[in-house]
């Protein structure tokens, strides 16, 4: 890895962004307590693992074949945080107040767990990050499938550790995280930062 402090930092801000595993926690929260919250965050996790399983295999192969196809998923990732970042600057204006009906919809019979696991292995967007962004903070030289798996690990227990702690204050802060001056002020931060990720990994040399 590049930098294990710049690739957490990255880690933390893109997990805190507002995504269908968040819905799907925060709703299962409100209607379950904190052990409906629990469950569905580890739901989530698994499902991220078995992403990270699969981006690690297919990017080692991709590494290994071909420097081309690095080149072009390092700016391919350098071009998605930007977008995000652009997106959620662009969220600050446009707050989006209903919840996606996709995202919450509970099949019959179905756990907690499953509700967090289904949501997140459906989810292609989780697969794309994934193959963006490791390539990233790649390290020239390094072996490619002990550094993405490391990052993957890395990636899902801050995953956890984030949720887990959600989980617990979602009532406590609650009222705080909903006002509007708040929000803005957390979406404006992770959108220049990510912005400002994006141009510095385009122009950095691999």
């Amino acid at each position: 890895m590049t930098s294990i402090p710049l690739f957490i930092i990255a880690c933390v801000l893109l997990i805190m962004l507002p995504g269908p595993d968040t819905a799907i926690v925060t709703k299962n929260t409100v209607v379950g307590g904190r052990k409906g919250g629990m469950q569905t965050m580890l739901g989530s996790c698994v499902g991220l693992s078995i992403h990270t399983i699969a981006a690690v295999a297919g990017l080692s192969a991709i590494i290994v074949k071909s420097a081309l196809a690095f080149t072009v998923l390092k700016y391919v990732g350098a071009a998605y945080l930007c977008y995000l970042g652009v997106r959620t600057l662009m969220n600050m204006r446009a707050k989006k107040t209903e919840v996606n009906e996709e995202v919450l919809v509970e099949a019959k019979g179905s756990s907690y767990f499953k509700q967090g696991f289904i949501t997140n292995i459906t989810n292609p967007k989780v697969a794309v990050f994934f193959l963006t962004f490791l390539p990233q903070f790649l390290a020239p030289g390094a072996d490619a499938f002990w550094s993405f798996l490391v990052m993957g690990i890395i990636y899902t227990v801050l995953t956890f550790v984030w949720f887990f702690f959600y989980v617990v204050l979602l009532d406590k802060v609650r009222n705080f995280m909903k006002r509007p001056s708040t929000q803005a002020s957390i979406e404006a931060i992770t959108g220049v930062v990510l912005i400002g990720f994006g141009i510095k990994l385009a122009f950095e040399k691999a």
